[in-house]
């Protein structure tokens, strides 16, 4: 198998931009897709479409985050496999990894199905759009097993240095999509009119032909994970090397959910603002996930370099990756908080139309808007320090910040600044996030002993 790049300081910022480019463009691309899509929907069937589509969303992104910290502990055992160039247990990894995610995602398709309608009943789903969700959320489960398949196997090609295959595989399957959602909405070419689940059969399609796909480019440039009959003889679970993908894994998810909820609380605090400040919150939901695509990609790029330097037993580069890792925060997570800063006026217009709302939503993205960098440049810190295996601490700091500190706190802010108060939580969390995590780092996490973990 080909070796990890080599990363000396000099090349290291180099290295980063490789990963990083194809990285961003598939976080947009995701995006734009779910975007469209909701465009689609909207536009050709109506509010109560969009509506039961939404409503289903909290459910599916349960199940995504968990999946994807699945994806997150394989990564980092993967990525130490790859840099000690051990191809069996690269293998052996992603075949337990693959087998796991593809297990749950039959388990949710086949008992989902019986839940379905009682989750979004207790999510408190409007009654006129309840019978339209229901059936929306039978077809988006049946769409899991290649889904969470997807999103594993994705994750897992980054981890030995390929992030183009993603990013190729991504067009794909959003082509598709896109292609297939208005074409059964309208019953074009002879095909069905499946209405409000028509975007959830074009997912079901696109996810079973990018995976399809995938395997086969991977057999044909005879990749690290390529589906071949060595790599189906590691197609199993593993005890041994499911328990350190959990330890690792599991706290990524429960964190992703974590920060969920938050959101969703202050969400609920912005609401009794009316519904001026709902719409500069979407508004700057959007402007502000463009900024923090950069910030996650960069965290990603960090954990999966240190897991391959700690795999070649290369531990004096750790502390180039991470003043690298913030480097790149600074500059590229940094430029584009200014740009959005300075032209704040001009992309919220690309939302909102409403002169005044439009005044309301500028100066409350101006306050918040430099919040991704020191969250990008936090999450360096967690990135690296998971790569070694180490993930309880730096997990607890940033579950404990968001439970007790970003929620209470943008609601205790409101009551004396208002609106300002809610969107300062941002920046006031996300700074303490990284003082701790830098404190933890340099104080603590440097001075263990690191070892491979496979």
């Amino acid at each position: 198998m080909s070796n990890p790049p080599p990363a000396t300081s000099r090349a290291l910022w180099k290295t980063f931009l490789v990963f990083l480019g194809p990285m961003i463009l598939s976080n947009i691309l995701q995006a734009l897709s779910g975007t469209i899509n909701n465009i689609y929907i909207g536009q050709m069937l109506g509010v109560r479409a969009m509506a039961a589509v939404a409503s289903f969303f909290p459910i599916l992104f349960f199940f995504i985050a968990f999946v994807l910290g699945l994806s997150t502990g394989a990564s980092v055992l993967i990525g130490q496999a790859f840099g000690a160039r051990d191809a069996d247990k690269v293998k052996a990894v992603a075949g337990t990894a693959l087998c796991v995610a593809f297990g749950i995602g039959l388990v949710v398709a086949l008992f989902g199905g019986f839940l379905a309608d009682g989750l979004l009943a207790m999510l408190g789903t409007p009654p006129d759009i309840h019978a339209e969700a229901t059936r929306y959320a039978h077809v988006m489960l049946i769409a899991t097993p290649p889904l969470f398949v997807f999103l594993t196997a994705t994750g897992m090609l980054r981890a030995v240095s390929d992030t183009v295959t993603p990013l190729l595989a991504l067009v794909l399957s959003t082509t598709v999509g896109l292609l297939l959602t208005p074409a059964l909405i309208r019953g074009w070419g002879g095909l069905p009119m499946l209405g409000v689940t028509s975007a959830a059969w074009a997912t079901l399609v696109s996810m079973v032909c990018a995976t399809a796909w995938l395997a086969w480019y991977l057999r044909r440039r005879h990749h690290p994970l390529a589906p071949d009959a060595q790599f189906l003889r590691h197609l199993r679970v593993r005890p041994a090397l499911l328990k350190p993908v959990l330890r690792l894994g599991l706290p990524t998810g429960l964190f992703m959910v974590t920060g969920s909820v938050a959101d969703l609380i202050l969400l609920s605090v912005v609401n009794k603002f009316g519904s001026d400040a709902t719409a500069a919150w979407g508004a700057i939901a959007q402007i502000g996930s463009y900024v923090q695509f950069p910030a996650m990609s960069i965290a990603i790029t960090s954990s999966i370099l240190a897991a391959q330097a700690i795999g070649a037993g290369r531990l004096g580069q750790l502390g180039a990756i991470v003043r690298t890792g913030l480097m790149m925060n600074l500059a590229i997570t940094g430029a584009l908080a200014a740009l959005a800063w300075l032209f704040a006026q001009h992309v919220i217009g690309l939302f909102i139309t409403s002169p005044e709302v439009v005044a309301l939503a500028q100066g409350l993205l101006r306050i918040s808007v430099f919040s991704g960098v020191v969250f990008g440049m936090a999450s360096v810190f967690s990135g690296v320090m998971r790569a070694s295996g180490t993930v309880l601490v730096p997990t607890a700091i940033s579950l404990t910040l968001m439970i007790c500190l970003l929620a209470p706190l943008g609601w205790l802010l409101s009551g004396h600044f208002g609106l300002p108060g809610i969107w300062a939580t941002y920046p006031i969390t996300y700074t303490c996030a990284l003082v701790l995590q830098a404190a933890y780092f340099y104080g603590i996490w440097r001075k263990k002993p690191i070892r491979k973990l496979v």
